[in-house]
This record gives structure tokens, sequence and C-alpha cells, in this order.
């Protein structure tokens, strides 16, 4: 359940900003958030407000420091994305709490309800992150070791503005010598 929410979401939020500048663990840590009350069944943390509620504190408690909101922005991304991923949506008295509903959703929360579905989930997780894990480059001593550390992936496979991608002599990159 923890594998599909943090592989899915630091591959989705990679895929959307193409930033080297996020800190995709923040994402991946917001993504696991709205896990921890799972046991309790449907609440707060996978309505609209909770996340809301984090990028309004991120945004006013960083204020003047681009850097650290840069990195703290990817909690609620990922708590947002949480909600995308566990189709948080279809439970409209939780989604909506407090503003359309006074209650949440009765029932098992959307992460236990699906029973073996989510160990597919995961198997598919598990998938997506040697693809991403690949892709991304981190087999490479350097780029895991700067991820780790910051949480960033290199330039070279987000597309940042001093990505190789577009730099001639490249081949599969936009630059390559014609065949």
């Amino acid at each position: 359940m923890l594998i599909w929410f943090a592989v899915m979401s630091v591959v989705l939020t990679w895929a959307v900003f193409q930033s080297p500048a996020i800190d995709y663990r923040m994402v991946a840590l917001g993504s696991v958030i709205p896990v921890v009350e799972a046991p309790f069944g449907n609440g707060p943390l996978h309505s609209l407000l909770a996340p809301t509620l984090v990028l309004v504190i991120v945004m006013l408690a960083t204020r003047n420091r681009r850097l650290v909101r840069r990195r703290w922005l990817g909690l609620p991304i990922g708590m947002y994305l949480h909600l995308v991923l566990d189709f948080s949506f279809t439970r409209t008295d939780t989604f909506w709490w407090p503003f359309l509903s006074r209650s949440f959703t009765p029932g098992e929360s959307p992460e236990l309800s699906r029973g073996l579905w989510s160990l597919v989930l995961d198997v598919v997780a598990l998938g997506v992150g040697v693809w991403a894990y690949r892709r991304f480059g981190l087999d490479d001593p350097a780029r895991r070791s700067r991820f780790l550390r910051t949480g960033q992936l290199d330039r070279a496979v987000t597309g940042g503005p001093n990505s190789n991608r577009d730099r001639p002599g490249r081949p599969g990159r936009g630059g390559g010598r014609p065949s």
C-alpha cells in the first residue's frame, strides 16, 4: 500500500513538472501521510481540506525563503496525489468534508477497502519503480547520493534548463546527427 503511493507520486510529479529542484522525498512522504488514518476509517487526511491547509502553512511559513519553500512544497503535492491515487474523490462525504458534508463516508478507508487489489497496485508500483530507477539514472552512485541527500534528480533526466536533452550531438535527444 505504501509503495503504490510513494513511487507513483514521485513518477507523476516528475512527469508533470520535470523539475530538478523539487524535493521528491517530500512528495513521497506527503503521499503516504494519509495512510496513518487508514486503521481508523475515513478521516480528514482523505479530504481536500488537509493538503490545502498544509499548502497554506507551507506558503505562509516560507515567505521570502524560496529554496525552503521549494523543498516543502513537495509535502502538499504528495498529499494531493494521494487523493488522486486512492480515488478518494469517489467518497464524496469525506473528500468534500467539511464543506459539503458534516461527516465522513462510513466504512473502511480506501486503502483497506481494496483488499487484494492493494497488493496488485504495489506490484505495479514496484515495476514502475524499477523503470524510474533506471530512467532517473539512480544506478549511478553520484546521482543516487544526490537524490538521497537532497531529494533532487539530475537535470539531465528532469528536462531542466541545463539538461542535455537539446544539445547537439546527443542522439535520441533532439540533437543527434542525421543517419
